[in-house]
């Protein structure tokens, strides 16, 4: 009897981890558009782990992985911006309302909603967003969800000079194809 007991106890970790996701290419695009300039960005090593039986979720990115287009557009958001070296990473952290272990194993879309906080330029502010879970029938799984952000909500500031070509508002996409870990 001690034996068994010791032996459940021993796999509870294993147990607990098989409910386990993540990847570390995670991808973000984000698109500012004003009639004076389009400015999209991406990034395709987010990482990303979410527990399946809590819904538990964490997101980070570093900020200075994000390419453009034009290398000189690239330098003024990584210096005169999002200042990279100072704040070098943006991250979500919150719960996937609805998430359980068994939803994660049922083929389909699975439309719930995201809830936590999100820091960006060392400021953190509440974000809920609806997100999509899809599950494949090969046992993939790819969450996407899709928000806007303010730059003044995350005190960065917009010279002047520039203010018209950036849009008040910048949408993001992020899209995460998670494996079981």
């Amino acid at each position: 009897m001690l034996r068994n007991t010791f032996m459940l106890l021993a796999m509870v970790p294993l147990l607990t981890a098989a409910q386990k996701y993540g990847t570390r290419n995670g991808q973000l695009q984000f698109r500012s558009e004003t009639p004076l300039e389009t400015i999209e960005a991406e990034n395709f090593k987010g990482t990303c782990v979410l527990d399946a039986s809590t819904g538990a979720i964490e997101f980070m990115a570093l900020i200075k992985g994000f390419q453009f287009e034009k290398a000189l557009m690239q330098e003024h958001f990584n210096e005169n911006y999002m200042e990279s070296d100072k704040f070098p990473k943006a991250s979500f952290k919150g719960t996937v309302d609805g998430m359980s272990a068994e939803l994660i194993t049922r083929p389909g879309r699975h439309d719930l909603t995201v809830n936590g906080e999100l820091t960006i330029h060392g400021v953190t502010k509440p974000l809920s967003t609806p997100v999509t879970v899809e599950v494949q029938p090969t046992g993939a799984t790819v969450a996407e969800c899709g928000f806007i952000i303010l730059p003044e909500d995350h005190d960065i500031a917009i010279p002047g000079m520039v203010r018209d070509n950036i849009a008040k508002e910048i949408h993001v996409k992020v899209k995460a194809e998670l494996q079981k870990l």
